[in-house]
């Protein structure tokens, strides 16, 4: 394994553990998302007609919105207990760091969102538990946290890092979430691999560009 390889399996098996241990950021972002499901509950009819309408939107929602809060809040404990500041003293390369960084990001959006899986089927009857939509939640969380990790690590980095976040991050990621959203709509519909084919390639297309792009980009925002 390349010194690459194993400086970001370190930074991400270092953030493991120690969410691991306090549990705070993936339970605080836990709630949060069903606190957002709760309140669509509430909020809409929930006619069959409806729900199958607005689930998918529903859905997303819940996981983008505390995807943010955790995202942002990973970045927000670095730079509290002083490990930023030893990251980049590391003799690493910055781009193991943002590798590191985005597979924490991605595993623990994936946790929120399998835990959330049975929580649409009690509130909304809405059942997720197919091979399309598995691909669909990992190439839709493989674009966010591409772009999450990149802009956390800007935003982190000023006083408005709470309003930041969520400018810099929503505009950017649209096009894999109109994807994620009308992949998801579909396979509510009875949809398969052949109807969601080309929206699974839009997200691919994203993730590799994004990927490249904001590893390129890391440097230069640990640097500022």
């Amino acid at each position: 394994m390349s010194t690459y390889l194993r400086a970001a399996m370190a930074i991400y098996w270092k953030d493991v553990t120690v969410e691991a241990r306090t549990k705070e950021t993936v339970f605080g972002v836990l709630v949060f998302a069903l606190i957002v499901t709760f309140i669509f509950k509430f909020t809409f009819d929930p006619a069959p007609r409806v729900v199958a309408l607005i689930g998918p939107g529903i859905a997303w929602v819940a996981y983008i919105f505390a995807g943010i809060v955790g995202m942002g809040r990973t970045f927000v404990l670095e730079r509290d207990r002083g490990t930023l500041e030893a990251l980049l003293l590391a003799p690493v390369p910055r781009e193991a760091i943002y590798l590191g960084k985005l597979a924490g990001a991605f595993t623990l959006m994936i946790v929120v969102e399998a835990a959330m899986l049975p929580v649409f089927v009690v509130l909304h009857d809405l059942s997720f538990l197919s091979l399309p939509f598995a691909a669909t939640a990992v190439l839709a969380t493989v674009g966010l946290a591409a772009v999450g990790t990149l802009f956390s690590a800007i935003a982190v980095q000023t006083r408005a890092r709470e309003l930041l976040l969520p400018l810099l991050f929503l505009p950017v990621t649209l096009p894999v979430i109109i994807a994620a959203v009308s992949s998801t709509s579909l396979l509510l519909e009875g949809g398969g691999w052949r109807e969601v084919g080309e929206w699974l390639r839009l997200m691919l297309a994203f993730d590799i560009a994004f990927l490249v792009l904001s590893s390129w980009a890391f440097e230069s925002v640990l640097e500022e």
